[in-house]
C-alpha cells in the first residue's frame, strides 16, 4: 500500500453529528454530547422510538453507519453527537460550542466529518471550523414517494416544534390578545401598531437574540434581593404608562389637538421614567455584584449616563411643546444634561478599565461571545487600555479591553 494511504489512515477522525435544537432531549431527556458507537445507537434508537419522524434520529443513525464504514476501511475513527437549544439562537450556538470542546478535549482528532440534516444545523460549520478541520460534510435526506407528501409532513412536524410554533402561532395569538385589550380600555388600535411596530424593529435589526440573552440573565427570583428592585421598576412602569395615557386623555378633552396630547402623554411617562430605570439598574448591579463578573457594574453605570442625557432631553423637549418652559431653558437642560452625562460615562469607563487592568489576563485563553477560540493573551498594555492576543495560527491580534464582556477562567471577546 502507497505510503500517503497509509499516513492518511493514520489520521484520527471524528464523525460528528449535531442536533442544533435539541431535539434528542426534549423527546428522550437524554443530554449531549453523545461519545462512542453505543451511545450514539442507543440515543438514536431512544429518539427514534420517541418520535419516528424526527430527521435527527436519522442522522444520528447515518453518522453510527458512517463511523462503521470507516472503520472497516481500517480508519482511526471516533463518533460523536452534540446538542443545542430549543431556542435555536444565541443559546443554542453557545450550548454547540460548550460540547464541541468537552468532545475534542476527551477525544483528539486531527480532522471531523460533518453529518447534517439541513441548512439549521449547517450554520455552526464556522464554529465547528475554528476548533477542527472538516474533511467533508455529508446531508442526510429522507426519501418519500411524493415531494407533496414530503413537504407537508415536513410542514406539521415544524410546526411542533417550539421554535417555529412560537412563529406561527404565538405571535398571531400576541397581536390578537393587544387588539382585544386595547379596544377594551378604548385605546384604540395606535397602542398595537406602536408595539407591532416595535417589535418589527427589534426583529429587523437583529436584536431579538440580545434581548432574549439580557433578560435570561435578569435573575428573577424571590431568593434574590434584586427581584424586590425589578418589582417595584415593573410597577413603577406600569403605573408610568397609566399616567401617560391619563394625561392624553384629559388633554384631548381640553383642547383636542393630537399633538398636544401626545406631548402630555410622553410627559406623563417621563415623569416615572428616572425612578424605573434606577432601580432597574440597581436591581442589575446585585444581581452582577452577587457573581464572579464585578467588573460589569461598572457597565450599568455607562447606561446610567445614557439614560440622564435620554431622560433629560426628553423630557425638557415635552415641556418645551407645552409651553412649560422656554427654549433657552430647553437648550440649557440639554447641555446641562450632556456634560452630566458624559462625566458619569467617563468615570465608569475609567474604573471599568482599571478593574479590568487588574486581572490577571495573560495565558488566558481568549474566545468570542459564540465560543469560537481566538488564542492566548499574551501582553497587557495598561497605558492604552490593551490586550495582545497571539492566535492559534501564529498570528496577533490587538483588542481594547472595553471589548471584554467575561473574564473567568476564559476571557470572552465581543
Amino acid at each position: 500500500m502507497p505510503a500517503e494511504s497509509t499516513s492518511k489512515k493514520d489520521q484520527r477522525l471524528l464523525v460528528l453529528a449535531v442536533d442544533i435544537d435539541n431535539d434528542l432531549y426534549r423527546k428522550t431527556r437524554i443530554s449531549g454530547p453523545l461519545v462512542g458507537r453505543q451511545e450514539n445507537l442507543n440515543g438514536a434508537e431512544q429518539l427514534a422510538l420517541a418520535d419516528p419522524q424526527d430527521p435527527d434520529a436519522n442522522t444520528m443513525f447515518y453518522a453510527v453507519k458512517f463511523y462503521d464504514n470507516l472503520k472497516k476501511e481500517g480508519y482511526l475513527v471516533n463518533v460523536a453527537t452534540i446538542t443545542g437549544s430549543e431556542s435555536e439562537g444565541y443559546e443554542a450556538d453557545r450550548e454547540v460550542s460548550r460540547q464541541i470542546d468537552l468532545v475534542l478535549d476527551a477525544n483528539k482528532s486531527d480532522a471531523c466529518i460533518f453529518i447534517t440534516d439541513g441548512a439549521s444545523d449547517k450554520r455552526v460549520l464556522p464554529m465547528i471550523e475554528s476548533r477542527i478541520k472538516i474533511d467533508s460534510v455529508q446531508v442526510v435526506t429522507i426519501k418519500q414517494a411524493e415531494n407533496f407528501e414530503n413537504t407537508y409532513f415536513t410542514v406539521l412536524e415544524k410546526l411542533k416544534e417550539p421554535h417555529y410554533s412560537r412563529i406561527v402561532f404565538g405571535l398571531p395569538a400576541v397581536l390578537l390578545l393587544l387588539f382585544a385589550i386595547s379596544y377594551a380600555v378604548g385605546a384604540g388600535w395606535v397602542l398595537p401598531a406602536g408595539l407591532i411596530g416595535l417589535y418589527l424593529l427589534i426583529k429587523g435589526f437583529g436584536l431579538e437574540d440580545t434581548f432574549l440573552d439580557s433578560f435570561r440573565g435578569f435573575g428573577f427570583s424571590i431568593d434574590k434581593m434584586s427581584f424586590v428592585f425589578y418589582l417595584s421598576s415593573l410597577l413603577f412602569l406600569i403605573a408610568g404608562i397609566f399616567i401617560g395615557y391619563g394625561n392624553y386623555t384629559s388633554t384631548m378633552k381640553i383642547t383636542g389637538s393630537q399633538g398636544l396630547a401626545f406631548a402630555s402623554m410622553a410627559e406623563g411617562f417621563l415623569v416615572i421614567l428616572p425612578i424605573f430605570l434606577i432601580l432597574f439598574l440597581i436591581g442589575r448591579i446585585v444581581d452582577v455584584r452577587s457573581t464572579r463578573y464585578v467588573f460589569r457594574t461598572f457597565r450599568y453605570g455607562v447606561y446610567m449616563g445614557s439614560s440622564i442625557i435620554l431622560w433629560v432631553l426628553l423630557y425638557s423637549f415635552t415641556e418645551w411643546l407645552t409651553a412649560q418652559i422656554y427654549f433657552g431653558q430647553f437648550l440649557l437642560f440639554l447641555i446641562a444634561a450632556i456634560v452630566i452625562g458624559v462625566g458619569v460615562s467617563s468615570l465608569a469607563n475609567f474604573l471599568r478599565r482599571r478593574v479590568l487592568m487588574s486581572k490577571k489576563l495573560k495565558d488566558k485563553e481568549v474566545v468570542n461571545e459564540l465560543g469560537a477560540a481566538i488564542g492566548k493573551v499574551s501582553k497587557l498594555d495598561e497605558k492604552r487600555g490593551r490586550i495582545l492576543v497571539n492566535t492559534n495560527y501564529g498570528n496577533s491580534i490587538t483588542y481594547s479591553v472595553d471589548r471584554i464582556t467575561e473574564i473567568s477562567d476564559r476571557v470572552v471577546i465581543r
